[in-house]
């Protein structure tokens, strides 16, 4: 196996337990087969986990964009730690990888789940192998300019892993067995297309991104009202038209106009208030597998 594989956690310093986990694989090595492929265990964001903020002057998942990265004047902490990871471990590093994994845990109830950025082939391929034997959901991020510099999207295949819910700065022995659980499937789902003996499947279903939704605010920016105790918690169930989203102290609730058809994401998520985001919206597709992706992937690994 030629290839070389990148896995990251801790890349927000404030989701402990994938960190927590790799210094206990660093002990214990056999807890995870590592079936036969190279890989580097990397903490994303090492000064942040330390005094446990998810970042200390720019979110590190959205340092990678290249006007960032070539900037001749970086003085955030995170875009140099950025441009550190990338002349390490990208494609013309010191150590090369074709493949990164990142690592994350979410305070959203998504349980396991996988993000796509955009529909490059290979990562089609290599999540639906995931899907087909864990059943993992899939939001596919596309079309918002607002978000971008994302770290997987700096090396050839890849994808973030969430686990949730997870609340900061806890170590969760749900959250440490399923991330767990998620990199040794990633291992030898990969091991096995390296030696073509992948099965891939039929289909893969995704949930693509509409938009996003805020929290009502004032006219100071600030949260007006909370979400709605019957919103909580329901990621990855379709929202019906009339359904609460918000509800002010006084008790006047905002209800839900869009189409019936759009699921919701990352509900409440704890660090996206800073990004005006409440939740996300998806829309459920079930695509069939193509054989270009197989192809795309097999190139890189082979």
């Amino acid at each position: 196996m030629g290839f070389q594989v990148l896995l990251v956690t801790g890349t927000h310093g404030n989701e402990i337990n994938g960190p927590w986990f790799f210094q206990q694989w660093d002990k214990n090595p056999e807890l995870i087969n590592n079936y036969g492929i190279k890989f580097f265990k990397v903490i994303g964001n090492p000064d942040a986990l330390q005094v446990g903020l998810r970042y200390l002057d720019k979110d590190l998942n959205r340092s990678f964009s290249s006007d960032l990265i070539c900037s001749d004047d970086i003085k955030e902490k995170e875009v140099i730690r950025a441009r550190e990871l990338l002349n390490e471990y990208g494609e013309k590093g010191m150590h090369p990888c074709e493949i990164v994994i990142d690592i994350h845990s979410t305070t959203a109830a998504m349980g396991s789940s996988l993000v796509v950025y955009g529909r490059r082939p290979a990562d089609l391929a290599l999540a639906a192998l995931i899907q087909s034997h864990l059943g993992l959901p899939i939001y596919l991020h596309e079309g918002d300019p607002i978000q971008k510099g994302f770290l997987v999207e700096s090396w050839p295949c890849g994808f973030v892993i969430e686990i949730g819910p997870a609340p900061q700065t806890l170590l969760q022995a749900k959250t440490v067995l399923q991330t767990q659980l998620a990199l040794e499937v990633c291992l030898q789902k990969i091991s096995q297309a390296s030696l073509r003996k992948a099965v891939y499947p039929n289909h893969l279903v995704v949930h693509i991104h509409q938009e996003s939704i805020d929290y009502p605010r004032d006219l100071n920016g600030n949260i007006d009202a909370y979400l709605h105790d019957e919103c909580q918690g329901q990621d990855w169930k379709p929202l019906e038209k009339g359904s609460p989203l918000f509800q002010f102290p006084n008790g006047e609730v905002v209800r839900y106009e869009g189409d019936n058809s759009l699921v919701p994401v990352f509900i409440n998520e704890a660090a996206y208030q800073e990004k005006n985001i409440a939740m996300s919206l998806t829309k459920k597709e079930v695509w069939p597998f193509l054989d270009e992706w197989k192809m795309a992937f097999e190139e890189i690994i082979n």
